[in-house]
């Protein structure tokens, strides 16, 4: 039974698709995160894209985007794309936080085996996701492979669509595994290496 896709979601996944071909082969950490907010950072083509299918999928009630809670409403994530051929065989997942009124809100501790590359989209002007170089509001994070943290948000809410090698966190990497893109909002403590 073919399953039918909502069409903002298939533009999600398409478009990613394309920004995933041109980053593929990057090695996610920090200089990455730099990079990527230098070159594809907030007033450019992709980034623009992402944030306006995330809020309209929130505006207008979608459904797709961070569906299941993971600690309430104000914690929530959900699976956009498994790994394919289209997505160059990186998963693709949304995270919402909201802070609300706390001063920092912490998420669910995992761990980055292979790293991956997280588009922040404010829905707070305020909320900020603390990324290797310390928190920020909207761009990119790119914790490295063997990083893991407990992700942190403030200020309010954001979204996070995140990209992880062949599905994300704790896969064992096999023949043509890749990374896994995440589109968030703002999170993550210290980023640390798994010695």
């Amino acid at each position: 039974m073919t399953q039918i896709v909502h069409p903002n979601k298939q533009k999600l996944i398409d478009r990613a698709g394309e920004f995933l071909t041109e980053v593929e082969d990057l090695t996610p950490g920090l200089a990455l995160e730099k990079y990527l907010n230098e070159h594809y950072g907030p007033g450019t083509p992709y980034y623009e894209d992402f944030c306006t299918l995330i809020r309209n999928a929130l505006t207008h009630t979608e459904g797709w985007v961070a569906t299941t809670e993971i600690d309430g409403p104000h914690y929530r994530r959900s699976r956009v794309s498994d790994p394919s051929a289209d997505t160059r065989y990186f998963s693709i997942t949304t995270v919402y936080m909201d802070s609300q009124r706390q001063e920092v809100f912490r998420g669910q501790y995992h761990r980055h085996p292979y790293g991956e590359i997280n588009c922040v989209v404010q829905i707070d002007e305020s909320a900020e996701l603390m990324g290797m170089s310390g928190w920020q509001g909207a761009g990119w994070t790119s914790p490295g492979p063997g990083t893991h943290h407990y992700p942190e948000a403030r200020g309010g809410g954001w979204w996070r669509c995140s990209s992880c090698r062949r599905g994300g966190s704790r896969m064992r990497r096999g023949r043509g595994m890749r990374n896994r893109l995440v589109f968030r909002s703002p999170t993550v403590n210290e980023y640390q290496s798994i010695h």
